[in-house]
């Protein structure tokens, strides 16, 4: 037998390896939020998220430079939070603080928010239609990219912002904000004009 691989240095990274981690250290925050949002415990979706790095680190070879990591770590996370939590999910478990937070993450992942009346409204919408237009309307992803996170056809993932889109609408066209108000109704324009945008570009 052998032994001249007894002792051997250790093999150096690669570039591509170097890249790639690079790129997964980046999106942590946005990890982290996305997590927030499915567990609403901080310090679960801390452990899930680095669950989610590790596996897909552990899963590099498969991912294809220059292509969209965000969307593919995203994937990773959400799988994995269901797969930890299919027997005991239950609708109401998604936390809409939570949720909130992620809406201001993608650009600040520490931003403060304190919006009652909005999460309110996202309270109202079902799990399925929350999702889609957080991931769409919040979150930065193409049609495409949602439908590969939530694992279903582009025209549900289209179907849920739309039906979602529209009963945030008719929310804001009832009025009646108490405290912060305003910055509630402004944040919903923001996340229906994304969608809007999204729709007309495709359209």
């Amino acid at each position: 037998m052998s032994t001249s691989r007894l002792g051997a240095a250790p093999k150096p990274a690669s570039a591509d390896d170097e890249g790639f981690k690079r790129e997964l250290v980046v999106l942590i925050p946005h990890l982290r939020a996305f997590a927030r949002t499915l567990t609403g415990d901080p310090t679960a979706a801390d452990d899930l998220a680095q669950d989610a790095m590790m596996k897909a680190w552990d899963a590099r070879a498969s991912y294809q430079m220059g292509t969209n990591m965000k969307a593919w770590t995203f994937m990773i996370l959400r799988n994995q939070f269901y797969s930890e939590k299919r027997r005991s999910w239950r609708q109401s478990q998604l936390d809409q603080e939570a949720a909130e937070r992620t809406l201001v993450a993608v650009d600040d992942p520490e931003a403060p928010v304190a919006l009652d009346e909005l999460r309110q409204a996202l309270k109202t919408l079902p799990e399925e239609q929350r999702e889609a237009l957080i991931l769409v309307g919040a979150g930065g992803f193409a049609y495409e990219e949602a439908a590969e996170i939530c694992g279903c056809a582009v025209g549900t993932v289209k179907s849920r912002v739309s039906r979602a889109r529209r009963a945030l609408a008719a929310t804001l066209e009832k009025g009646g904000y108490g405290r912060d108000g305003k910055a509630a109704g402004d944040a919903m324009r923001s996340i229906l004009g994304e969608a809007d945008r999204l729709a007309g570009a495709r359209s």
